[in-house]
């Protein structure tokens, strides 16, 4: 089967982001008394959008704006968090552009808004930039619903059957599975077995790991 593109989810897969995101999520819970614990809500909402994650939490019918304002004030927070000790997962950078270097196409699929994406891509500082980049707040509902990662292909002008997506939450595994396309679990934040399915071709903690094992070298471009 040949691969033209790689499609990679951000958050705990390009970068080390989510003990940020659960220490954002537990001020903003404390600020607006929401009972449901962090780690149900890191649970429900990793993949979801923003303002989905926030109207699961506080009511669907939350007007729109009011929901962008509070999903304003909590990934404010977690920038502020994650600044501090702003880690990519092991060896992503280098991957990268060594999948950049052999003319595979790339693209971020992440369920985070213009500023997270911003704010990563800034601290990654990365050689090259991917070749495309999907965002939650673009109007596409959020994985396990496949849209994120279709429309990076599309962006990409590549078939789904022709991309690998690399994602670390169950969700993402799911909605790479609905999209027609290959995925690599990055266990960073979720054990293996969360993280199967028949569409799973790896399983790795990092692409330090996934380097080790000639991934890269095994993949028919």
């Amino acid at each position: 089967m040949s691969t033209r593109a790689f499609i990679f989810d951000m958050d705990g897969t390009m970068v080390e982001s989510m003990p940020a995101h659960a220490k954002s999520w537990e001020e903003f819970r404390k600020r607006h008394a929401i009972d449901m614990p962090v780690d149900e809500i890191l649970r429900k909402t990793t993949g979801k959008t923003g303002i989905e994650c926030i109207r699961l939490l506080m009511g669907d019918d939350l007007p729109e704006d009011r929901a962008r304002q509070l999903v304003g004030e909590k990934e404010a927070l977690y920038r502020e968090i994650f600044a501090k000790d702003f880690r990519e997962v092991a060896g992503f950078a280098r991957f990268l552009r060594q999948a950049q270097d052999r003319g595979m196409k790339t693209a971020v699929a992440t369920a985070g808004d213009e500023k997270n994406l911003a704010f990563v891509l800034k601290h990654l500082d990365l050689e090259k930039q991917p070749d495309a980049a999907v965002r939650g707040d673009q109007g596409l509902p959020g994985k396990p619903d496949p849209a994120i990662f279709l429309e990076a292909a599309k962006q990409l002008g590549v078939e789904p059957r022709d991309c690998i997506v690399f994602e670390d939450a169950p969700f993402g595994i799911e909605a790479a599975g609905r999209a027609g396309m290959r995925a690599v679990a990055i266990c960073s934040t979720h054990k293996a077995e969360e993280l199967a399915g028949k569409h799973v071709i790896a399983q790795v903690r990092d692409y330090e790991e996934l380097m080790n094992k000639n991934f890269l070298e095994s993949v028919h471009a």
